[in-house]
């Protein structure tokens, strides 16, 4: 679905109103995680996850964890949920016979990377990829989910977007409270600038800095690009073109995850012609696109930079230790 505009307002009537079912939803949540049996892996277990629903950076942050633990000789295993695939696994991602629409779009890209799991019970897929030979998880999200311990917890939050209007899903985009995330969490990362005050909520929770840089991208300064987004903040790419120096004649959103018809793929490259303008689009976006759209609409990468790389090195030693 669309992200809710209001969600990133301040509170008005109709958070008001839908406040009480906001209670409900995370009192819910807080109860499934303090009753559920979290099963213990013979190896660490790291979990990359937000308090918010839609997209905060954690697919890019994932990435990066996993080659960093490549790097120090550790084999990691990704273990997602894969959201808007068919399969519900345990299975191994290969992004030479599997599509979207068996695994999900975020597995899809995470496994031209590194191995990737997915499991509809996390347990279950964390167990799967041991016994193939991991020897760290990477979740990518799952702070929600009881299903594994989990022996470092990180939160990902947009610096400009923040936790929106602070109220629970669906007077706002909270999965929970900020208080109670924040006291189950490790430490907590921002992507792009804080704009949103969240320093001041994280408390003493040590906070990381990151920002997202468009990789291999210099034909983007100048050009006139037509763009297509359906990813949990399409603010964010925009933003994205626009500081790569990009002019952006059109500027598509879809609902996240959406599966593209080939009508509406049509009516965009037509646009995009019409104007004169390179289509381009979102990894996320590109690997949900057939064979001959992805030749057809160019894929914008972008990598994770972090402003004292030594502090998620710090995060990582807690947890290659214990393995």
């Amino acid at each position: 679905m669309n992200t809710p505009a209001f969600w990133y307002r301040p509170a008005g009537v109709l958070a008001s109103v839908l406040t009480p079912l906001g209670w409900l939803y995370a009192g819910a949540t807080a109860w499934r995680l303090a009753r559920g049996e979290a099963a213990r892996l013979s190896v660490p277990v790291i979990c990359v996850g937000n308090l918010t629903a839609g997209g905060a950076g954690k697919t890019p942050i994932v990435r990066d964890l996993a080659a960093r633990l490549a790097v120090r000789g550790r084999t990691a295993a990704i273990l997602s949920r894969g959201y808007g695939g068919r399969e519900r696994g345990p299975l191994r991602v290969d992004p030479t016979t599997h599509r979207a629409a068996d695994v999900g779009d975020e597995p899809l890209l995470l496994a031209s990377d590194a191995t990737c799991w997915i499991a509809a019970d996390r347990a279950d897929g964390g167990r799967a990829a041991v016994d193939d030979g991991a020897e760290i998880i990477v979740m990518d999200d799952g702070l929600q989910n009881a299903a594994l311990e989990q022996d470092l917890r990180l939160i990902v939050a947009d610096g400009p977007a923040g936790f929106g209007n602070g109220h629970a899903i669906p007077a706002g985009p909270l999965r929970e409270t900020v208080a109670h995330g924040i006291a189950r969490a490790h430490a907590l990362i921002v992507v792009g600038e804080d704009r949103s005050g969240l320093a001041d909520l994280a408390g003493r929770l040590p906070i990381l800095s990151a920002r997202l840089e468009p990789r291999d991208a210099d034909w983007l300064a100048g050009a006139r690009v037509a763009a297509l987004a359906g990813i949990g903040r399409p603010d964010k790419f925009r933003e994205t073109l626009s500081a790569a120096g990009a002019e952006v004649a059109a500027f598509k959103v879809f609902p996240d995850h959406h599966p593209y018809a080939a009508s509406e793929l049509d009516a965009f490259a037509a646009e995009a012609e019409h104007l004169g303008a390179i289509p381009v689009t979102t990894e996320k976006d590109w690997v949900r696109l057939a064979p001959d759209w992805r030749a057809r609409i160019r894929p914008v990468i972008v990598g994770l930079v972090w402003r004292q790389p030594a502090a998620i090195e710090s995060l990582l030693d807690r947890v290659t230790d214990r393995g």
